[in-house]
């Protein structure tokens, strides 16, 4: 039960961090908590007593308090709907442009989602800070020092725009997204691929012992610490057969066990495995691969015919493809005994080399940029070892010229 909760969370977590609306609820709500003790401290004693010192801060009409928080909120609406409208025609754009499945790297940016909370943010001030004016001749119901800070908000707002029409003109630029998703493909890379030589473990499992996809999807890893676990308990190895990214159906054979299970034990299993309707590089670094040979494609179409850019994403996949021949992802999870209890399946350098190279030559072979491109970088990777695809696409790329 705690597993089945366990995992529930985790899935939830991962959703949440990672949607849109996150970082502008949560800066929403750190300022609506901020005008509430900043107006406690407002009509406190020591707030009194701060604006009695400092005449300068006085505000004691209402009225005015009213029309500067006004002015204030629809100026910050205005700025707002701009900036949403500005990044949905870019993400238009680089949709139509690149590729579609590269608008999460978009979307998910940190500092676009803070921008936009903290608008929204100033907004939630001024309103809350708009229903606590009350005229009363004495002024002491004027919040002068929060209108002071509403300011000085709005004048940071001002800032953040500027700032921000300059960082979203620059991320849309090709080279910026090509190096954003080379940047998280390789730093996932890093984590995952961390052995020098190839690692062939195998594990002697039954056939018949079989378990099958609880649904469709695309299989992009499992829950080790909650699969480990379930191995552990039940004193048994699983060999998962199918490669991260791989679409899988319902029904379909995707792991093999060294004992029969039972269903309940099953049923975990089922709830400890990544199998989502998208795919993401965090889970997933050939992901990365894909993407960059998308974007590549698209690139050589006819309506695009942007080879440039087509060669940019050849040189971040040969640096990705460099780093993969000489580092090598494990492909066994063992328990606290050192006890083999996870056999993983890995796609092979061949592979990758297959499903992400050989679609942008067949794009590009009759393209002078591509070619010489392809003979430069096929030069650069048989340097680091003798692959046999590699040498032939070389060998392919020179006849071709």
């Amino acid at each position: 039960m705690w597993n089945d909760v366990r995992i529930w969370i985790a899935n939830r977590y991962f959703k949440i961090i990672n949607s849109i609306a996150f970082y502008p609820a949560l800066i929403g709500i750190i300022f609506l908590l901020f005008s509430y003790f900043s107006i406690i401290l407002d009509f406190s004693e020591t707030g009194k007593h701060i604006k009695s010192q400092l005449h300068w801060l006085s505000l004691k009409d209402a009225s005015t308090a009213r029309s500067i928080i006004s002015s204030i909120v629809s100026g910050i609406i205005s700025l707002t709907v701009f900036s949403f409208s500005m990044v949905m025609i870019i993400l238009n754009q680089t949709a139509s442009q690149m590729s579609n499945r590269i608008l999460d790297k978009l979307i998910g940016n940190r500092f676009q989602q803070i921008v936009l909370g903290f608008y929204i943010g100033t907004i939630v001030f001024a309103l809350f800070l708009l229903s606590t004016i009350r005229d009363v001749d004495s002024g002491i119901y004027v919040p002068a020092l929060s209108t002071y800070v509403l300011i000085l908000m709005a004048i940071i707002d001002i800032f953040l725009f500027i700032y921000f029409l300059h960082f979203i003109t620059q991320s849309v630029k090709y080279e910026v997204i090509i190096q954003k998703i080379y940047d998280d493909t390789k730093a996932h890379m890093k984590e995952v691929c961390t052995l020098k030589e190839k690692n062939e473990y195998g594990v002697e499992v039954k056939q018949e012992n079989t378990i099958n996809a609880g649904r469709a999807g695309i299989y992009e890893g499992f829950n080790q610490r909650a699969l480990l676990q379930l191995t552990t308990e039940n004193n048994c190895r699983l060999q998962i057969l199918m490669a991260p990214g791989t679409f899988i159906f319902r029904d379909t054979v995707l792991l093999e066990s060294s004992k029969s299970l039972n269903d309940e034990v099953i049923v975990d299993i089922h709830k400890s495995l990544y199998i989502n309707n998208n795919e993401s590089i965090e889970k997933n670094y050939f992901y990365g691969f894909r993407q960059l040979m998308e974007v590549a494609v698209k690139a050589l179409s006819p309506g695009i015919n942007d080879p440039g850019t087509a060669v940019q994403c050849l040189r971040a996949l040969a640096k990705l493809f460099a780093f993969r021949i000489d580092n090598f992802p494990g492909n066994i999870v063992t328990d606290k005994k050192k006890e083999v209890r996870i056999v993983t399946t890995q796609r092979s350098i061949e592979e990758m080399f297959t499903i992400c190279i050989l679609p942008i030559w067949d794009y590009g072979k009759n393209d002078r940029m591509i070619q010489r491109e392809l003979v430069h970088l096929l030069h650069y990777l048989r340097q680091f070892r003798n692959i046999g695809i590699i040498t032939d696409l070389y060998v392919e790329v020179k006849k071709h010229q």
